[in-house]
């Protein structure tokens, strides 16, 4: 595992309980949340705190930061895969793919119909 890897978990671990803290979660919930998914190759279930931001169109986007460090994000290619993302104070389902373009790599969450 690499450096980089390990202080990502580090700072994972660190910030998923502050999403539910009295104090500091509801400010950090307005661009911060959890997804799930399934790893395409080991077929496990993950989750993982990540930035987002509300598209005008409905859909979610999750910028993927040093994404050629990170391999989470390649679960979503070539897409659309399940994916599961904590809004509002509940659990939504919809499908990821993964966009890599000139501005970089980022996860379109499509959410299911409520």
């Amino acid at each position: 595992m690499s450096t980089f890897a390990r202080v990502a978990r580090v700072v994972n671990t660190a910030v998923t309980p502050l999403l539910s803290a009295p104090v500091v979660g509801p400010a950090l919930r307005k661009s911060m949340t959890e997804i799930g998914y399934t790893g395409r190759k080991s077929g496990k279930h993950f989750t993982l705190p990540v930035a987002f931001r509300r598209q005008d169109d409905g859909t979610i986007l999750v910028g993927v930061a040093a994404a050629s460090q990170k391999t989470w994000w390649r679960n979503f290619q070539p897409g659309p895969t399940p994916i599961t993302i904590k809004l509002d104070g509940e659990v939504r389902t919809g499908t990821g793919v993964a966009k890599v373009g000139e501005k970089g790599t980022s996860v379109v969450i499509t959410l299911d119909e409520a």
